[in-house]
């Protein structure tokens, strides 16, 4: 998701480390190991994938300067893994290096290094570069320049895969985001091809650029990872002939990543109408016509059965509901029940989960906390995902 905020922004001093972040090396074990071990998820959204006309900026969408405080607070709060968006858009320079700005490629090895050095799981990812929406996108799969534009995606993520080619396990590289985003209907071709395409010369470049790269997990989605579209025809699965020979043969180390923000009326729509969910609602008239718990586990179910039953760990890297109290002052509690329900499922077949926050408190935000004091907004949301 992609979704600025009009929240106020406020820019506090944080100086992390730039030293490299070595670790304990790759994880070992499979993909039960895997979910296991990264327990519950969250995410810094809006931050690093933020920007200004297409130029990047961890301030353009009103958080603040991400500091060493809020990570220490979300550990606090029992999260084990942190998913960080990261949009590289007007930083990545002309043809043919196509180089990162050192600047921008610092900072984002600073905020990995606020996760990581706290022993957390840290997903990167390239964000906003394949949205129409924003400007100055690139990652387009229906755009005509396809040679140009896998050229590109292969220098930048060479880049970044060899600036952190030494860190741990921990550290999980994702290949892009809800691409193609905006056509939310049935896919269609070349674009479904193109974005396979983009997956596998991600698996390549990351691996070939050595180190713990060639261990590390990697996180690659279908179609704007709807789970639909990804277990269906259409979707392929990325080789991965350059993976360390010490990985066991009966091992997988790629992930399916998938969003979930189902009922969309209740989870995302911006309007007062749909405030409930589950079967503790109370006012049928607030609930969704669809979208309820069993919908959730026959989704759910639908990815264990294609991916996670093969080895291929799932990974729900959103999820969650806006705040709509203004609309329905029981509405916190139909959102703790969502989330909840959606991290159970989850577990139940096998997948990891990170929530999904904006920075953004108040109507129609995401936020768990509030950037600018460190400090917990929605404890009882909190609370739910930590008791699934």
């Amino acid at each position: 998701m992609t979704t600025p905020s009009s929240s106020p922004a406020t820019s506090p001093s944080t100086t992390p480390s730039t030293s490299p972040s070595t670790g304990t090396g790759p994880v070992t074990g499979g993909a039960a190991a895997l979910v296991a071990d990264m327990g519950q998820g969250w995410n810094l959204g809006n931050q690093l994938e933020a920007n200004v006309g297409g130029v990047p900026s961890e301030t353009a969408w009103g958080n603040p300067v991400v500091t060493a405080a809020l990570i220490d607070r979300v550990k606090a709060a029992g999260f084990d893994t942190i998913r960080i968006p990261v949009s590289y858009l007007g930083k990545i320079g002309a043809a043919p290096g196509y180089t990162v700005a050192a600047a921008w490629l610092n900072r984002i090895q600073q905020v990995v290094d606020l996760a990581h050095d706290r022993g957390l799981y840290v997903l990167i990812n390239m964000h906003g570069d394949g949205y129409k929406s924003v400007g100055g996108a690139w990652l387009i799969c229906d755009a005509a320049a396809q040679t140009t534009i896998k050229e590109k995606y292969q220098k930048v993520w060479q880049q970044v895969a060899s600036r952190f080619q030494s860190y741990s396990g921990r550290l999980i590289f994702e290949s892009m985001n809800e691409n193609f985003d905006g056509q939310y209907g049935a896919p269609t071709q070349p674009c479904y091809s193109n974005i396979n395409a983009y997956n596998q010369i991600f698996v390549d470049t990351v691996r070939r650029t050595g180190g713990n790269n060639t261990s590390r997990w990697l996180l690659v989605p279908g179609w704007n990872t709807n789970i639909d579209h990804t277990v269906g025809s259409g979707f392929a699965l990325p080789t991965d002939r350059y993976r360390s020979a010490a990985i066991p043969a009966a091992e997988q180390r790629i992930m399916i990543s998938v969003h979930y923000y189902d009922p969309w009326d209740f989870a995302g729509e911006e309007s007062g109408a749909i405030t409930q969910w589950g079967p503790a609602a109370s006012n049928p008239a607030k609930k969704s016509t669809w979208g309820q718990q069993d919908f959730m586990d026959a989704q759910l179910k639908k990815v264990h059965d294609t991916f996670v039953a093969k080895g291929y760990p799932v990974f729900v890297g959103e999820y969650g509901s806006v705040d709509k109290t203004s609309a329905d002052a029981t509405n916190n509690r139909y959102r703790a029940d969502f989330a909840r329900t959606l991290v159970a499922t989850a577990k139940k077949y096998g997948a990891a989960t990170a929530y999904w926050d904006n920075g953004y408190n108040g109507q129609y935000g995401f936020a768990l906390f509030d950037r600018n004091s460190a400090t917990v907004t929605q404890q009882g949301i909190i609370d739910a995902i930590m008791s699934a």
